[in-house]
């Protein structure tokens, strides 16, 4: 019997396709409600701009995922190295050229084109498959402290002190992300907690000299965020989206005021982006809304366990649970945040929340991670595969029980 077109076209792993489709409903239902009040004022009463916006994303990002699981991932084993270079050197332009949004220099416009590029999240993913492919090529000698400090620890290190200056969360989500695809890689955990305390000693040290090199920093407002949270005081700045979204999430309940019902979306500056799981909670309640999103991202962590088991060798497992750590960690900061158990740090949330840089860098990931599981489950079915997609010099044979 011939195949679908569907079953032609959409390739890989089909969990992971229908979360991709669920994520997507959720998110141009949830930006155009929660974006209407601020679309009517900022675009001269069109509603619907943060929804047309997000759509021609969202068809975007569905076309590079099915263009990138046709790829073959060893082509990511080769160029790893190339994408962190490029990746820190567009980290560096941010930091000298960046365009400044919310008292924040994070984002790089494309000249002619007005699209601003948030670096960040390009090196987040860069990072990631450099870090995939390092462990896969010396999983035979992470014992060997310099050499995991000299090919890990340093561009791990390097990527964040170029983010952090504007953007301590993103640097230390990368840093918290890192640690654990190392740990995944089986990195010493001892070698973990000792470049955990050089992180937290070199974050103090950094904090102290811009503070004694400019005026203009955000360490104050480091500051006042972390000793806000952890004492209780009111955080007359701060205070103000996490109260908000807190007051969504207790009025919406069990089941919600309904779709286009939400009443703290008109309070919530970041209501689309940020915050966009209280209004989700709000409109559709715990049931509707909470829960499921909180089972996708579940669900979407263990197909990627599952795709990594079925990988032979060591590179396209650790790529795709590399990437699906960096969505699903993500995802529950997001989502922490919302509910007022962690401190605001301005994560979206995957696929879901409006943006630009971020849908699109984890739509490639999303496609990344079909790429593997279409020659994966190919394999199984014992099919034919295009000589691209044969092992890469240097991966080492992937043992999933010693993981």
């Amino acid at each position: 019997m011939q195949k679908g077109w569907l079953t032609r076209t959409f390739k890989g792993d089909r969990a992971v396709w229908g979360l991709v489709v669920l994520f997507m409903i959720y998110s141009l239902l949830a930006v155009y409600s929660s974006s209407v009040g601020v679309a009517f004022r900022n675009y001269g009463g069109n509603t619907t701009y943060f929804l047309r916006s997000q759509f021609i994303m969202l068809v975007l990002s569905l076309v590079i995922i099915v263009v990138v699981s046709y790829l073959p991932y060893r082509i990511y084993f080769s160029m790893a190295g190339l994408f962190l270079i490029i990746s820190a050197g567009l980290l560096v332009l941010t930091l000298v050229f960046g365009a400044r949004v919310n008292e924040a220099t994070r984002w790089l416009v494309i000249p002619g084109t007005g699209f601003r590029l948030q670096t960040s999240d390009v090196a987040k993913v860069a990072l990631i498959i450099y870090l995939a492919r390092t462990l896969a090529k010396y999983q035979n000698e992470l014992n060997n402290f310099m050499l995991v400090t000299k090919l890990f620890m340093i561009p791990v290190a390097i990527i964040c002190a170029l983010i952090m200056p504007e953007n301590l969360s993103t640097a230390m989500l990368i840093f918290g992300i890192s640690m654990i695809i190392l740990f995944i890689g089986r990195v010493p955990l001892k070698y973990l907690f000792a470049y955990s305390g050089m992180a937290v000693v070199g974050v103090v040290l950094f904090a102290l000299v811009l503070t004694w090199a400019t005026d203009d920093n955000r360490v104050q407002v480091w500051k006042n965020r972390i000793e806000h949270y952890f004492s209780g005081k009111p955080d007359p700045d701060g205070d103000y989206q996490a109260n908000q979204a807190k007051i969504a999430i207790s009025t919406g309940g069990l089941f919600g005021k309904a779709p286009g019902r939400s009443t703290q979306r008109n309070m919530l500056p970041q209501s689309n982006s940020d915050f966009i799981f209280a209004i989700i909670i709000e409109e559709y309640g715990l049931l509707l809304g909470a829960i499921p999103l909180i089972l996708a991202y579940l669900i979407l962590l263990f197909r990627g366990v599952t795709i990594a088991k079925k990988c032979e060798t060591a590179f396209p497992a650790f790529l795709v649970l590399g990437l699906i750590v960096m969505i699903v960690v993500q995802a529950f900061l997001n989502m922490l945040v919302a509910v007022g158990l962690f401190p605001v740090t301005g994560q979206t949330l995957p696929m879901v929340s409006w943006g630009r840089t971020s849908v699109l860098m984890m739509s490639f990931s999303i496609g990344v991670i079909l790429s593997v599981s279409r020659v994966v489950n190919a394999k199984i079915k014992k099919e034919e595969l295009p000589e691209e997609d044969t092992i890469e010099e240097g991966d080492k044979i992937y043992e999933p029980s010693k993981a």
